[in-house]
């Protein structure tokens, strides 16, 4: 067995709000889509003040890779900023949701 298959899989949650024109462009729907395709679960949703917020759960990398994408988004949208908080890691959710309201 080689050391890459004994390695422990870090697991992360990040919370992150990006802010810019990032409401009424897709950001949320995909930010799901990409957050699918790297196994991350969490949620998204809007925030009254124009911004988007989001909490990712995952493997340190495909939560990187996410923070990434947030970092450009979805073509239509145009970022200004993205503030990342590291957390716990609590495992609670079962998928990706985007939150309304």
């Amino acid at each position: 067995m080689n050391a890459a298959n004994t390695e422990k899989i870090m697991k992360v949650r990040a919370r992150v709000t990006i802010a810019g024109w990032v409401q009424g462009v897709f950001f949320r729907s995909e930010t799901r889509r990409v957050a699918n395709a790297y196994g991350v679960t969490g949620w998204v949703r809007n925030l009254e003040d124009g911004r988007v917020e989001a909490v990712f759960e995952g493997d340190e990398e495909s939560v990187n890779r996410l923070v990434e994408f947030c970092r450009k988004g979805p073509s239509a949208a145009r970022v200004d900023s993205v503030d990342v908080s590291w957390e716990r890691y609590s495992g609670s959710f079962d998928g990706f949701l985007v939150r309304y309201g």
